[in-house]
């Protein structure tokens, strides 16, 4: 089944993602549709790491793409020892019914080298399978 959820590993850290579409939220005849998407990180190396800053590319389905940066996620900078995993919610608002989210997240080792983690791209739709199916 396709879901539209992403789910990759870079470097053993594990990042997953599924979005869902807020009818009740959206107002699609003044060009608002949002989306809430869930993240889970789960590293599954055997080394530490903690997320530093993330970079998100937002595509709408007119092919116009918007990039956002900054530090941490959701105001935290989750630290993952092997077997660890972190979740949180986010929201995201199109002016189109349909778009895609992908990108990186940027995460620091012990020793102090640094590694980006893909985000594999996701789908903001409203037939999308639920967010409780990653």
């Amino acid at each position: 089944m396709q879901t539209g959820h992403s789910d990759l590993i870079t470097e053993g850290l594990r990042v997953r993602v599924a979005a869902q579409y807020l009818p009740d939220h959206s107002d699609p005849d003044a060009r608002h549709y949002q989306f809430v998407y869930r993240v889970v990180l789960i590293n599954e190396g055997d080394r530490w790491a903690k997320l530093l800053r993330r970079h998100w590319i937002i595509t709408d389905a007119h092919n116009r793409m918007e990039e956002v940066r900054g530090p941490g996620v959701i105001g935290e900078y989750p630290e993952l020892a092997p077997g660890d995993s972190f979740e949180y919610m986010s929201g995201c608002p199109l002016p189109t019914a349909w778009g895609t989210i992908e990108g990186i997240y940027t995460f620091k080792r012990e020793d102090g080298s640094t590694f980006d983690a893909r985000i594999g791209r996701c789908f903001l739709a409203p037939t999308a399978a639920p967010i409780t199916q990653i």
